[in-house]
């Protein structure tokens, strides 16, 4: 068995765009993977042509040989682009390795270590606490949703004194626990938008004491020494790594003790390879796995078998591929419907969870390339604010 040939789709999930990566073998198997892709994505396939170069013509169960090869053949470390392209052709040989041997992926990682996966919900917002209840309860009522993922930002952070938008937060949090349902399970994510740590540790103790399920993200990631200093007198869960790309700094991450639980992206840092070498990493140090997965259905198939296959990991990040098109900040749900066609059997939740499918071989889905084609290409971009002085904040 050889791989003889790539294809690369830029398509759409709902409002976004999404590069999806398929390698055939010359007996006619397929493999397929997703790049991460939020700008700017019409970089990845020229990349793609380029990387393909590296493995055509090869055995795809050779699968670290051959990222290893495409890691390496780089004389300098690969960045974002990189990696995002490197993620997707390693979910693809992967795809093709356990297809081979007719078996689930997480059958070649050692086999599964619980029997479904736990998934939270992102709506991403701060809407007033009962319109985040209806919400939750619906998400409950339809998914079996018990855990959610909220923006903290009550009031412009820019606009008003720190001091005042980090009580509106505070107050927030307390409203909805006054509010939703006991058993829920809510999640902040302050999108990298904090500057300061000690401002950062501010916002997540006033957060603390109505119990977050996490505190997501709070800095920027460049100074990793920065969330060791964060995480000091930080009284509830500190999650970050969405933005890391190797595990080299996770390992930094790790060692300045930056971290309750990480939040690795298994289509930005070199795919599942790395996300294992990683979460290993996490494990010695007592830490668990949370992946950021806010990609598309094929994303999550391949994160599910990551996670069936990972002692440490502890919940995933899911987006419906039908419904809802929620968009981070603001204080509002978003009344948008869309679909995600190109994933024809995607997982979904059941009683909050995604089940395991060990009877499909590969990722357990079927891709559908016409949809592919058809649904076309959507530009999406970060939107960037401006502070009251005219100056760029943190997207």
């Amino acid at each position: 068995m050889k791989i003889d040939r790539m294809r690369v789709f830029m398509t759409r999930d709902k409002d976004r765009p999404r590069v999806i990566v398929a390698l055939d073998t010359d007996d006619g198997l397929t493999g397929w993977g997703e790049c991460y892709n939020h700008g700017p994505d019409k970089a990845l396939p020229p990349l793609l042509d380029y990387l393909y170069g590296f493995l055509s013509g090869q055995d795809p169960t050779r699968v670290d040989y051959l990222v290893n090869l495409l890691i390496q053949q780089s004389r300098f470390p690969p960045g974002a682009l990189g990696l995002a392209a490197i993620s997707a052709l390693d979910h693809c040989l992967w795809d093709l390795a356990a297809k081979a041997a007719n078996l689930p992926v997480y059958k070649l990682l050692g086999g599964e270590v619980r029997d479904r996966v736990k998934v939270y919900a992102g709506v991403y917002t701060a809407p007033d606490a009962p319109a985040a209840r209806d919400e939750f309860d619906r998400l409950n009522e339809e998914w079996g949703f018990t855990a959610f993922k909220l923006s903290p930002w009550r009031i412009d952070m820019h606009a008003h004194r720190w001091g005042n938008v980090v009580k509106a937060s505070a107050d927030y949090f307390r409203s909805l626990r006054e509010t939703v349902r006991d058993e829920y399970e809510i999640a902040f994510d302050a999108h990298a938008k904090i500057f300061e740590p000690v401002a950062a540790r501010q916002l997540g103790n006033a957060l603390a004491p109505y119990d977050p399920l996490f505190y997501e993200e709070p800095l920027r990631p460049e100074n990793i020494e920065a969330w060791g200093d964060l995480k000091q007198g930080l009284n509830c869960v500190l999650a970050t790594g969405e933005s890391l790309y190797n595990r080299n700094e996770f390992l930094r991450l790790l060692q300045v003790k930056g971290a309750d639980l990480i939040q690795p992206d298994i289509c930005v840092v070199g795919g599942i390879s790395e996300m294992r070498r990683i979460a290993t990493l996490a494990e010695a140090h007592f830490v668990g796995v949370a992946p950021h997965n806010p990609m598309g259905p094929l994303a999550t198939a391949v994160n599910v078998h990551f996670s069936a296959a990972a002692q440490n990991f502890r919940i995933l990040e899911y987006r419906l591929p039908k419904g809802q098109a929620y968009v981070y900040g603001g204080l509002n749900i978003e009344s948008r419907q869309g679909e995600t066609r190109y994933v024809i059997d995607p997982y979904l939740p059941k009683d909050g969870y995604l089940e395991l499918r060990p009877d499909r071989p590969g990722w357990g889905v079927e891709m559908d390339e016409e949809a592919m084609v058809h649904e076309g290409y959507v530009h999406w971009q970060r939107r960037v604010p401006k502070r009251p002085d005219g100056s760029y904040a943190f997207a």
